[in-house]
């Protein structure tokens, strides 16, 4: 595999890992956009703040209380990490992440962007295609359920003939008779 390839392919794994959940939403925290940057959370929020009418909530929002005290906790996070988190983070959906690439004019931004746009594109795909076979499961499973009568009623005949077939019926013999 080449080197940009491989690189491409962890950039991407590291933007995956960063993807959570929050609200019933795919989200990303300003605090690993702004690593992704390469900038301060403090410089990405100040951007923002002072662009926010680009930012509606669909696009972002600010966790509440309960919700980052739920988040540290599930979130393997080291001590360090937890430590360094005091104020609750800017959640940016797949929207909020395009938007930022408008108001962080540079080369890396742009470049992030797009890696980060692509990960949220392969993401929905990949819960499109489940989506599809969990449909076309339930469709099978109410066929089956459906032809549950006709597979009983088959088993029974086959029962019945088994049976049949076990108790030996007397025959005519075959072959030449003898008369007197």
């Amino acid at each position: 595999m080449a080197k940009k390839e491989l690189q491409a392919l962890v950039m991407e794994q590291r933007i995956l890992n960063r993807i959570y959940v929050v609200r019933n939403e795919k989200i990303m925290l300003d605090r690993d956009l702004a690593e992704l940057y390469g900038i301060e959370t403090k410089v990405l929020k100040q951007a923002v703040k002072r662009n926010i009418a680009r930012f509606p909530k669909d696009f972002m929002f600010e966790m509440t209380a309960t919700e980052f005290t739920k988040w540290k906790e599930s979130a393997a996070l080291s001590a360090a990490d937890k430590q360094g988190l005091r104020y609750a983070p800017f959640c940016f959906t797949e929207q909020g992440v395009t938007m930022l690439s408008c108001i962080l004019n540079s080369k890396t931004a742009i470049e992030v962007n797009l890696r980060v746009i692509r990960v949220f594109v392969k993401m929905r795909e990949y819960a499109l295609t489940h989506k599809e076979i969990l449909l076309q499961l339930a469709k099978m499973e109410k066929e089956v359920k459906g032809n549950s009568k006709d597979i009983e009623n088959i088993f029974m005949v086959l029962k019945e003939l088994l049976e049949k077939e076990s108790k030996p019926t007397p025959r005519n013999k075959i072959g030449f008779k003898q008369y007197d």
